[in-house]
């Protein structure tokens, strides 16, 4: 699962090493418009729809928060 949200975000901002990061909205590697692209790359991926309740900087701000989102989503229980 990791593997495949840290290839999502090499593939959307390939110039940035996410593993070296803590927060990556607040360390300015994701703006809203990578967080929608990553949206789009989940749902089509994992066969779901993130809410938009849930596409909150909060939930993309690590690859863990990335993975709690898809978990609550169903993609692993």
């Amino acid at each position: 699962m990791k593997k495949k949200i840290n290839a999502f975000l090499s593939e959307i901002r390939p110039e940035l090493d996410f593993s070296e990061s803590s927060n990556f909205i607040e360390e300015g590697m994701l703006d809203s418009f990578d967080i929608v692209q990553l949206v789009v790359s989940l749902d089509e991926e994992f066969g779901i729809s993130i809410d938009g309740l849930d596409i909150l900087p909060e939930n993309f701000s690590s690859v863990e928060s990335i993975s709690q989102l898809l978990i609550k989503n169903g993609v692993l229980k």
